[in-house]
């Protein structure tokens, strides 16, 4: 039986991440957080790009205006379609860096940070405006990673790596209560790193050290993994004109001997139905 997936983009990305559809654009956004790089795979034409940023970048999105909401080392900035830059929002700390990031329903940013040591209780999540205003969700996180809504925007989905759970909170007016867990992954498996909720409620997973994509029901029942021949796999997300496409991001940040297709984007055409997500609206 043939692998399921693809080879989207070869690529040797130190820790490629935070795989983005732009329908705009009808093109994919990912990029290398280590190689500060913006990366941008247009899957009808087949035609790539690769900007290179000036610090470590966490995530990448579009904004409802058109320009791209970076979360960096230092902060939210935002890149206007003539390609220029400004922040939104400069709060540098020491030994800090951003990581992943996801657009709300009602358009906010919920950006991710960590040390780079990874210490407990090193890293946020913070909900940012279209005005630069933000907000501290959570305070105690080692490695903040992914974060999603189910449709109708009444759960949120996050997951601070190294639990190993997939946490699930009730989500209104831009507030989240009742954490509880939703998933774990078990010794072994890998840890959680980056998600996307499906248009039927499921929560697909992307496990670090897992070699995999699991994809979970609403209730939290395991029904379907993905493996891939290297062990890194970082993010995932819908794509493709139909956002029928799961396209996966990895990587190759220390592995001392890594697999060939380290670092590279995948796909698996015809993987499920993604939900359209919102741009930031900033």
């Amino acid at each position: 039986m043939s692998a399921p997936y693809e080879v989207a983009v070869r690529a040797e990305a130190q820790l490629g991440e935070g795989p983005t559809w732009d329908p705009a654009n009808g093109r994919l956004l990912w990029i290398d957080i280590l190689g500060s790089r913006l990366h941008t795979y247009d899957p009808v034409s087949g035609r790539r790009s690769v900007r290179t940023v000036f610090q470590h970048i966490g995530a990448v999105k579009p904004r409802a205006g058109g320009g791209l909401a970076l979360n960096l080392r230092d902060g939210v900035g935002l890149l206007d379609p003539d390609g220029a830059f400004r922040w939104l929002r400069h709060e540098p700390v020491p030994g800090r860096r951003a990581n992943d990031a996801a657009v709300a329903p009602d358009g906010s940013l919920w950006a991710g940070t960590m040390r780079y040591d990874e210490a407990p209780g090193g890293g946020t999540l913070s909900r940012l405006t279209g005005e630069g205003a933000a907000q501290v969700v959570l305070d105690d996180v080692a490695v903040s990673n992914g974060t999603g809504w189910s449709p109708d925007g009444r759960l949120m989905y996050y997951i601070d790596s190294p639990t190993r759970r997939v946490d699930v909170f009730d989500h209104e007016d831009g507030r989240v209560t009742n954490r509880r867990p939703f998933a774990e992954i078990e010794e072994g498996a890998g840890f959680p790193d980056g998600l996307t909720v499906d248009a039927e409620g499921a929560v697909w997973v992307a496990l670090w050290d897992g070699s995999a994509v699991r994809r979970y029901t609403p209730d939290g029942v395991l029904d379907r993994v993905i493996t891939f021949p290297v062990p890194r796999v970082t993010a995932c997300a819908f794509g493709g004109p139909g956002l029928t496409d799961l396209y996966v991001t990895t990587a190759r940040v220390g592995l001392d001997s890594p697999p060939p297709l380290a670092g590279s984007l995948f796909v698996v055409p015809g993987a499920g139905r993604g939900a359209v997500q919102p741009a930031f609206d900033g």
